[in-house]
């Protein structure tokens, strides 16, 4: 089964400010086939990285990092630490804020409920 087709069990978002300097740069590193993918898909368990960048502050990105579960990514990390913190470090200064949003588990469409109409006030 393609990595696209495997279900996502895990999502980690983080959120960046990037430095005007460094934007390009950041947006190719860090998006879908950027050096971050490239070392997440050394691990099984990884699937896709997607990269957002907010409409009304140009210097802020968000980047979502799935996987099939947290312990392949946790695994990742145990495997290939040291790449992991080499590439961080490579790419420290590109930044001028970064935070772990949160993590998240992916939700299919039909397990979403639909929006419930809301009355009006008289």
């Amino acid at each position: 089964m393609s990595a696209l087709k495997r279900e996502a069990g895990y999502c980690a978002v983080w959120e960046f400010i990037v430095r005007p300097d460094r934007a390009e740069q950041f947006a190719t590193a860090y998006g879908p086939d950027g050096a971050w993918a490239q070392l997440f898909a050394r691990s099984s368990g990884f699937l896709r990285t997607e990269l957002l960048q907010d409409r009304s502050l140009p210097g802020r990105f968000l980047t979502l990092d799935y996987w099939t579960e947290r312990s392949a990514f946790q695994e990742f990390k145990d495997r290939f630490g040291e790449e992991y913190r080499a590439l961080d470090e490579r790419f420290e200064g590109w930044t001028d804020h970064e935070t772990l949003v949160g993590e998240f588990t992916p939700t299919g469409a039909g397990a979403i409920a639909p929006r419930r109409a809301i009355p009006d006030r008289p």
